[in-house]
């Protein structure tokens, strides 16, 4: 867990992300031991790998967020009127008319207005999981925890406390969670300490703790090698202010603005949705800045990772961007609404008489419509023809629902065509 600096190694236990978390560590350590086959040992090359390969699984959702986004856009005129309709107006009737006319909008485009969030629910705990990993590698790869536990082993047989205690305020670790340390460090808590040492840090260790240098040296090594990555890096340290390692932290900043300039960026429609905008574009610049400077005070390993993933979301949204130019927007429009239509019809409700309503409602959106004051205040029991059968079906609308509301017009329209 990372909180200001602190970190905590140990495999993440939290209810919704641990899970996900530990998934995700199988698929990494399945990719490093792949890797170990054909003699590669490297933490930094299973990083770009992972990130690759965890990225690509989310594609689907990411592509379908942004033909949401791109149905967003047809949509958001006659959204905009709604909202310069009823711009200012406060009171109940004009908010129940605002949201009624704004749900039309969208019943007309077969779009259920929190579609556009679910990708986004369904991705951010793997990323979120996917960056737990990332930065606690010896608690979810077998081969490499296994050097740390070596050592830490070890050192139980030596007077390592005090050392170890002071090693805990000098590399910030947090210990949350730990228990009482005062007399004794658990091994796994050990192997915390020892996953943020840097390779001064294995140094002043070997020439502390003589009886057991062998031990420290032979794995340290193994550590060290299997963490070292272009230009003499070391995952496990920090990039610092100057060469190579600054290289990262640019690299970052630069990956991202690219990334940010292949998003597609939603077409102006009045003050409102300038103002979002314009707040969209100082964070769009505030976040590659911020994300530099952070990479400079983390580990080389989470740079890496956010390096990683922003060339593979580069290359993902230069692919994108060329499939959803050959997307029809009007075919994409009619496949949504029979899909609303097959899950109106599985919840029992008209979907022609929904879908008129909607036209109804979006046909003129400048004109004052009329007040459907009595609509939805009690539940409807609704007799419905089907194809010249008499039979009869009893359907209950929510109350207040866009469904009563289009029954009331269906039935409206049907008692004047009587006429």
């Amino acid at each position: 867990m990372i909180n200001c600096g602190f970190v905590l190694l140990t495999q993440y236990q939290g209810k919704i992300l641990g899970p996900v978390a530990w998934v995700l560590g199988k698929i990494l350590n399945g990719i490093y031991i792949a890797l170990s086959q054909f003699g590669i040992e490297n933490a930094g090359l299973c990083i770009i790998i992972f990130t690759f390969f965890v990225n690509a699984l989310i594609i689907p959702f990411n592509i379908k967020q942004q033909k949401f986004s791109k149905l967003s856009s047809v949509m958001q005129p006659e959204l905009a009127k709604v909202n310069e309709k009823y711009r200012g107006k406060k009171d109940t009737e004009s908010m129940q008319k605002m949201q009624l006319e704004t749900q039309a909008v969208y019943q007309k485009y077969g779009v259920n207005p929190t579609s556009g969030c679910l990708p986004l629910l369904i991705t951010m705990p793997i990323i979120l999981a996917l960056y737990r990993v990332i930065y606690a590698i010896p608690a979810y790869v077998d081969a490499i925890g296994t050097l740390y536990y070596n050592i830490a082993a070890a050192l139980e047989g030596q007077n390592y406390l005090e050392y170890m205690t002071n090693m805990i305020s000098e590399l910030a670790v947090r210990t949350a969670g730990w228990g009482d340390i005062t007399n004794e460090i658990s091994q796994m808590h050990l192997v915390d300490i020892l996953s943020q040492f840097k390779t001064a840090d294995w140094d002043a260790l070997i020439a502390q703790f003589p009886d057991i240098a062998e031990i420290i040296r032979t794995n340290s090594e193994k550590i060290m090698h299997i963490n070292s990555f272009i230009g003499g890096l070391n995952i496990a340290d920090t990039p610092g202010y100057k060469p190579p390692g600054i290289f990262l932290p640019i690299l970052a900043v630069v990956m991202q603005l690219i990334q940010v300039r292949l998003m597609p960026q939603p077409a102006s429609q009045g003050q409102e949705m300038d103002a979002t905008m314009q707040s969209m574009k100082v964070m769009n610049t505030f976040m590659p800045i911020f994300s530099g400077l952070t990479c400079i005070i983390l580990p080389i390993g989470v740079g890496v990772y956010w390096v990683s993933g922003y060339v593979f979301r580069i290359i993902q949204q230069l692919c994108i961007n060329q499939y959803m130019k050959k997307v029809d927007i009007n075919k994409m429009i009619e496949r949504n609404v029979e899909k609303a239509k097959k899950r109106n019809q599985k919840l029992g409700i008209d979907p022609e008489a929904v879908q008129k309503y909607a036209m109804q409602r979006t046909s003129n959106i400048k004109e004052t419509t009329k007040q459907i004051s009595t609509a939805g205040k009690a539940n409807l029991d609704v007799n419905r023809n089907k194809k010249g059968n008499a039979g009869k079906s009893n359907v209950e609308y929510k109350p207040g629902g866009i469904a009563a509301k289009a029954h009331l017009v269906s039935r409206g329209s049907s008692g004047r065509e009587d006429k």
